[in-house]
């Protein structure tokens, strides 16, 4: 059997026939010229000269081998009450079919078309039938306010935006239709077609010439072939939270991208081509894109999309209810979804209702696993739980338990060890290298693997400068941590204000945005405080403008307001204060670090460079009254 050890070894120091051996298992138009390109800018790129299309490997490849008939999409919506399965050959034609609607409307190789959608089938259709064109989607989870959707409309400048009439939450309907007409005012590249999938739930107006139904659109399309697109072609633009507020646009490429989720599909979960496959998320996010839609279907999974939440619709059993009604062979989902189960249900009797005999691993990731949900889960289940680590920019694990190579003792807290094709070091502030069980920052030496992202959209220098300008032939990962003496990685926290809640990466630098435009407001800091649901909360400190003797709970109640108009629910910013002042440097840096640790109750020092050291103690007070610095 081959061990863990070789195959990390061989992937960095040989990468080229690594890699090449995984891509042989893919279909291509075209061999490369080159495996790794180590003369790319601004990173080495993959596949160097190769053809090939994400769409026909992930779809119309099985039907050709003869496996059309398995299903490939179960859509479960206990939001709706409806269920639906997709077979590989009726996604074929459905794919086929957008993506010649989406010809139809201009949308050719290299166009961007942003889709914006609730969790139902037609997200991965859209997805998938850009890709069958060349066309590049940019998925903007429907959750985001309609300012948010407008900054991505600007960067991405799309053609088409697709969409649905409304997302349904539990107790209410989200109408998206406002939402994008909204942003296509206050964007200044102007979107000449939206094209829209009507939901029973609600009703809307289309704007003639602009608005077209999707139903009509599919019943009047001729289906488009795949066409081939070269591997260094971007597949995909993702928004993820910036430090400055402005969201960066990750690229993936298309043929790093496919041999990646490919090869991770059976050396890191280890299922087959028939398995059940279950990524608990949103396409709106990475681990959407990288496991509800590509990663599963390039491997001939079946995969699920879920339409609903891990407890209230309808209790603490919807997800085992999942499981066992759909023969779910593996799991991945947050820790904020367990810790969310647990608490409704501490002593697992939901779980007693199911048989999950047919589950074989339960994968977390999105945000660090503390060791209290993991040993739940793992007592509950009796399967393994498996924790691991990865970003938006890299598209899957940069460290993880390779099951299907070797697994691997699982230490509560670590996500085991990194990944083929990450170097990963821990480098000191001056770049030396930190001794075994020291903190430091996370880094990967360059070249990063296949599907880790060559730049941002439009922006090389910005890529260059968040990502590789701190160390010399490194990237940044903003995460700190270490190794311990069995190699195993210990993730520690975030180096910026970038705060993870639910698994969902946001910027606190944003939100200090949206609160200081609040015309009462002089100043404000936004932290990251420690939540046992969700990871971590945001939490604003606020100073009013002098002479400002309004309620003080009427402007916390307006800031709570325009966080959630400008950025979303998803912010969760509901936690605010009025103070008198805030700490700073004598440079006037905000010392958000300290005040972080006061409000979670761990050990700090006074800042050498602070200001007026007695600001710490009213700040401490604040947060008291508050109910943390406990």
């Amino acid at each position: 059997m081959t061990t863990y050890n070789a195959l990390y070894l061989q992937s960095l120091t040989n990468p080229d026939d690594f890699w090449a051996s995984a891509a042989e298992e893919l279909h291509w138009y075209k061999k490369w010229d080159q495996v790794l390109d180590l003369e790319a800018k601004p990173v080495p790129r993959w596949f160097k000269g190769a053809e090939i299309n994400t769409c026909y490997n992930a779809v119309d490849r099985h039907v050709e081998s003869g496996r059309g008939e398995q299903t490939a999409q179960i859509h479960d919506s206990p939001i709706t009450g409806q269920q639906r399965k997709i077979s590989y050959n009726e996604l074929q034609q459905l794919v086929a079919s957008f993506a010649g609607v989406l010809k139809k409307h201009g949308a050719d190789k290299g166009d961007r078309v942003i889709i914006y959608m609730p969790m139902i089938p037609e997200a991965a259709i859209a997805m998938l039938a850009c890709a069958r064109i060349g066309a590049i989607h940019s998925v903007v989870f429907g959750g985001f306010a309609a300012s948010e959707l407008a900054t991505r409309i600007d960067d991405a400048k799309p053609d088409i935006i697709v969409s649905a009439y409304c997302g349904i939450e539990p107790g209410r309907v989200v109408q998206y239709k406002p939402l994008i007409d909204d942003a296509i005012a206050q964007a200044g590249h102007k979107v000449g077609t939206c094209i829209l999938k009507s939901r029973s739930e609600a009703t809307c107006e289309l704007i003639e010439g602009r608005d077209f139904d999707w139903d009509d659109e599919m019943g009047a399309s001729e289906p488009a072939d795949c066409v081939p697109v070269a591997a260094t072609d971007p597949l995909y633009i993702l928004y993820t939270s910036g430090t400055t507020g402005q969201p960066k646009g990750v690229i993936r490429d298309n043929g790093g991208h496919a041999v990646a989720m490919h090869w991770t599909m059976k050396n890191i979960y280890n299922v087959d081509a028939g398995d059940v496959y279950w990524a608990a998320s949103d396409v709106g996010w990475v681990v959407g894109h990288s496991y509800i839609v590509y990663g599963p279907l390039l491997k001939g999974c079946t995969t699920i999309m879920y339409e609903g939440k891990p407890v209230g619709t309808p209790d603490p059993g919807a997800f085992w209810r999942v499981i066992s009604e759909h023969g779910v062979r593996v799991l991945f989902t947050a820790p904020t979804a367990f810790r969310a189960i647990k608490k409704e249900d501490p002593e697992g009797e939901y779980l007693k209702q199911y048989d999950l005999s047919c589950m074989d691993t339960l994968f977390l990731a999105g945000e660090r696993c503390d060791p209290d949900t993991l040993f739940w889960a793992r007592d509950k289940l009796q399967k393994p739980v498996v924790d691991h680590w990865w970003q938006t920019e890299t598209g899957w694990s940069i460290a993880a338990n390779p099951l299907g190579i070797e697994p691997m003792a699982v230490k509560p807290g670590s996500p085991t060890v990194a990944m083929p094709g990450y170097d990963v070091q821990i480098l000191s502030e001056g770049g030396d290298e930190m001794p075994t069980g020291e903190m430091g920052n996370i880094v990967i030496k360059l070249p990063l693997p296949p599907s880790c992202l060559p730049s941002l959209w439009g922006n090389d220098q910005r890529f260059i400068d968040a990502y590789l300008s701190k160390y010399d032939g490194y990237y940044l990962t903003g995460d700190a941590g270490y190794k311990d003496e069995d190699g195993y990685l210990w993730i520690m926290s975030r180096t910026d204000d970038v705060i993870n809640v639910a698994g969902h990466r946001l910027s606190t630098g944003q939100m200090e945005e949206v609160l200081s435009g609040h015309a009462d407001v002089a100043e404000c800091a936004v932290i990251g405080v420690d939540d046992a649901l969700k990871g971590q909360l945001p939490l604003g400190l606020i100073v009013l403008k002098s002479g400002v003797d309004r309620d003080e709970a009427d402007i916390i109640k307006e800031v709570v307001q325009r966080v959630r108009d400008q950025i979303g629910p998803v912010a969760a910013f509901k936690m605010a204060k009025v103070v008198k002042r805030l700490p700073k440097t004598r440079s006037g840096k905000l010392l958000r670090g300290t005040m972080v640790k006061i409000a979670n109750g761990t050990e700090w020092k006074m800042p050498a460079t602070i200001d007026d050291p007695a600001i710490l103690d009213e700040i401490t007070q604040a947060l008291r009254d508050m109910g943390y610095a406990g």
